[in-house]
């Protein structure tokens, strides 16, 4: 089977080029089932290129050819405050496309696209979609607009207007792909593209985004990417695991010399507590190690600053 850059470097690297607009075009196509095109790529804060953003993040900002607004991030290692950042996003988004004596139709709609590959919050799901709805507190109807309104404002419901949220979770995709979506997910999930693909963009990706076709310093650059991103991924979770047996251990032992059911229980959280501060500090070592952001590293990891500088 050939060798397909990641979508995380090539997002990054390649896909704004407007000849490679075709592969983000169908991805977003999927998600929104509805055949999207791509006017322009603007650059938004995530690109920098610091040492921790070549691995971590990619934020990509497209219009439509509706000129609405198209939000895709991708993401490798957690953040506490994501959906805060999320919502941040997404209203910078409409303020910045919008200008002072403009009236307030000029307001475009927001779709905030995110590819996760961290651990966010607790579900079964791969795909989640969030939307604003306006429901009746005692008729549990939703609100719609009037016909006449319809024509004044373009739009059939509020859903039409506030931004919509698609968060994948790379990680919990298991499925044999058989839809488009799916076939999707896979190449997220594994950088592989099956030869006979025929989901939109994914075509296009099987002849733009090979690895033997870029050249051999990019080659090398996209090789030091992924070997950083896989010590992140597996510091992250050699933490975990040391902080829960840690404190799974000192628990017990606490637990234990107090003899008494409150004891033991009260044993197990602290323990539980401080194998997990050890195992953030041991993440924040390695970062530190690897020349990150001492204030990246307190955001990813919770430390305070002082703990992080006595690293």
């Amino acid at each position: 089977m050939e060798k397909y850059i990641r979508f995380d470097w090539a997002v990054k690297r390649m896909l704004r080029d407007k000849a490679n607009f075709e592969v983000l075009e169908g991805l977003i196509t999927v998600l929104l089932e509805e055949p999207v095109k791509i006017t322009d790529i603007l650059e938004s804060e995530g690109n920098q290129w610091n040492e921790f953003d070549k691995y971590n993040r990619v934020d990509v900002k497209a219009l439509n050819s509706k000129g609405e607004i198209i939000l895709v991030e991708v993401q490798q290692a957690y953040e506490y405050d994501f959906l805060q950042r999320l919502l941040f996003g997404s209203s910078k988004a409409v303020t910045e496309h919008i200008h002072k004596g403009d009236s307030y139709d000029h307001v475009k709609k927001v779709y905030s696209i995110s590819i996760l590959y961290f651990e966010l919050g607790k579900g079964s799901d791969y795909l989640y979609h969030g939307f604003t709805t306006f429901e009746g507190v005692h008729t549990h109807d939703t609100l719609m607009l009037k016909p006449k309104e319809w024509n004044s404002l373009e739009m059939l419901n509020p859903t039409s207007l506030f931004p919509e949220y698609y968060i994948i979770r790379v990680n919990e995709f298991n499925k044999t792909a058989t839809t488009p979506l799916e076939e999707w997910l896979a190449y997220l999930r594994t950088g592989e593209i099956k030869d006979d693909t025929n989901a939109p963009g994914l075509q296009e990706a099987r002849e733009k985004l090979l690895y033997v076709m870029m050249p051999l310093i990019e080659q090398h650059n996209y090789d030091r990417h992924r070997d950083n991103v896989n010590i992140m991924e597996n510091a992250i979770v050699d933490a975990k695991d040391e902080g829960f047996y840690q404190g799974k251990w000192e628990g017990m032992i606490a637990g234990r010399k107090e003899g008494r059911k409150e004891g033991r229980k009260e044993g197990r959280k602290e323990g539980r507590n401080e194998g997990r501060k050890e195992g953030l500090k041991s993440v924040a070592s390695k970062m530190k190690a690897m020349n990150m952001d001492e204030d990246k590293i307190v955001e990813l990891t919770g430390l305070t600053l002082d703990e992080v500088k006595k690293l």
